[in-house]
């Protein structure tokens, strides 16, 4: 074997794969179009991979908003998905087939999760193991899947003919009063406590600090000359009010994009969740149901003054990137595969059997050599980076400090298989979160470091 050099040892151990792709286009003409899908899932389908009530009733529906990008080389197509999650060859399967549709490569797709938990996890392997198993837990419904990516594959194919010329670019952002807090906040006897979820009841937990966070709603939008054509917005919190009673709903962040809508009907509103793997909304939401409008007015709000504060600039350049990264599966009490597999046949709660198949889907995935891609699109100016699962809100503030004189975009939710990527405080700590959504070993946030840093190109 030859010897490795410095670079490419550290390479391996951090667990970083290398820049995937890297095109260019100078001078070229960009040009887009816009796409809408509804993917709402039938009644009695499981939510949350089986982790609450299935689907009893439709609060309001789910969607597909996505973009298609012509002029870096290959078709570009951004599909953001009111789903919970979307994981291994599921997420595999939305790539190949939007990739068809686009006629582009799967790795120049970027599929990202809002996360709204009343909303269907797509696994499919780890669907078939439980069925396999005559297990009763049940994450999703392939036929129901397969439907839902056919109908989002049709309407890619229906927007190729509605491309426009992309000559401008929009950079705004907000700050956003009142929604996200860290799960994360320091106890009467001053030690970490991770217990701030979506619907907080305890009023001295919510009277805490915010925690770390990121305050801004950035929107970046694409402009022919001065007509806009569409908007994207990121924000990073979980995007949840209330759930688990059956009602089907995009939530307070579909209920907010849905206005703007509204307020621009020419102008393709896109809603991507940020990294908020620890960021929910405890801190000002006690779980009753008036407070969805409450956060969507919020939200709302912070999606309008970003869009007022919009500095418009000519589109000089375009450059996608992708870096793979490599994380290693959790092992431990618990993660084995064995013990997956025990709990898969045999454990007596069904979301139980479906958390284990969760975690020997992922492990196939890491046994199989699999990494994930982390892509960046550069537009100069502005990046917009896709960042797979539940990273924490550290890794989309860890990107915007590398480049801080740059308007860096961070969506979260990309390939949701590792569950929680945490920081290594968090493990240190005993981040009780980690518990069971945790699928990553110890050492990924070095391993997140490097591809941020290649996906960015930053030295």
């Amino acid at each position: 074997m030859k010897a490795m050099t410095r670079r490419s040892a550290l390479g391996m151990l951090a667990g970083w794969a290398g820049a995937a792709t890297f095109v260019a286009a100078a001078g070229a003409e960009l040009r887009m179009a816009s796409f809408l899908a509804e993917v709402t899932p039938p009644l009695g389908h499981p939510l949350m991979g089986g982790g609450i009530a299935p689907a009893a009733r439709i609060d309001d529906p789910l969607w597909v908003h996505g973009l298609i990008l012509h002029g870096v080389g290959k078709p570009i197509v951004l599909a953001a998905v009111d789903w919970c999650e979307i994981r291994n060859d599921a997420y595999s399967r939305w790539r190949s087939e939007l990739a068809e549709a686009a006629q582009t490569d799967a790795e120049r797709v970027l599929v990202t999760a809002l996360h709204q938990h009343d909303a269907p996890i797509a696994d499919l392997a780890a669907e078939k193991m439980l069925r396999d198993h005559g297990a009763k837990g049940s994450i999703c419904n392939p036929e129901f899947h397969e439907e839902a990516v056919q109908r989002v594959k049709r309407a890619i194919r229906a927007a190729a003919s509605k491309l426009e010329p992309v000559t401008h670019l929009g950079l705004g952002q907000a700050r956003v009063e009142g929604i996200a807090s860290n799960r994360r906040y320091l106890g009467a006897d001053g030690k970490p406590r991770f217990d701030r979820t979506s619907a907080t009841r305890d009023e001295s937990v919510r009277a805490q600090p915010e925690g770390t966070i990121d305050p801004y709603l950035k929107t970046l939008s694409f402009w022919n000359v001065d007509r806009p054509l569409a908007a994207l917005s990121c924000y990073a919190t979980h995007p949840m009010s209330y759930y688990g009673k059956g009602g089907v709903s995009a939530d307070f962040v579909g209920l907010a994009r849905q206005r703007r809508q509204a307020d621009m009907p020419q102008v393709r509103q896109v809603y991507a969740s940020g990294c908020s793997g620890n960021v929910t909304a405890g801190k000002f939401n006690d779980g009753n149901p008036a407070n969805r409008p409450v956060l969507a007015e919020k939200l709302y709000q912070g999606m309008c003054k970003a869009w007022e504060a919009t500095k418009r600039q000519p589109l000089e350049r375009i450059q996608f990137r992708a870096a793979r990264l490599r994380l290693r599966p959790r092992e431990g009490m618990g993660f084995s595969p064995a013990e997956l597999k025990e709990r898969l046949v045999n454990d007596p709660k069904p979301f139980h059997q479906c958390l284990a198949a969760l975690g020997l889907s992922w492990r196939h995935q890491c046994d199989s050599g699999r990494t994930i891609d982390v892509p960046c699109l550069d537009f100069g100016p502005a990046k917009l980076l896709l960042l797979p699962a539940e990273s924490y809100v550290e890794y989309q503030l860890m990107a915007q400090e590398m480049l801080p004189r740059d308007f860096v975009m961070v969506m979260g939710y990309g390939e949701c298989a590792p569950g929680y990527i945490p920081i290594e405080r968090a493990f240190t700590e005993g981040d009780s979160n980690l518990r069971d959504w945790c699928w990553v070993a110890p050492g990924c946030e070095q391993a997140m470091r490097s591809a941020i840093q290649g996906a960015l190109g930053v030295r």
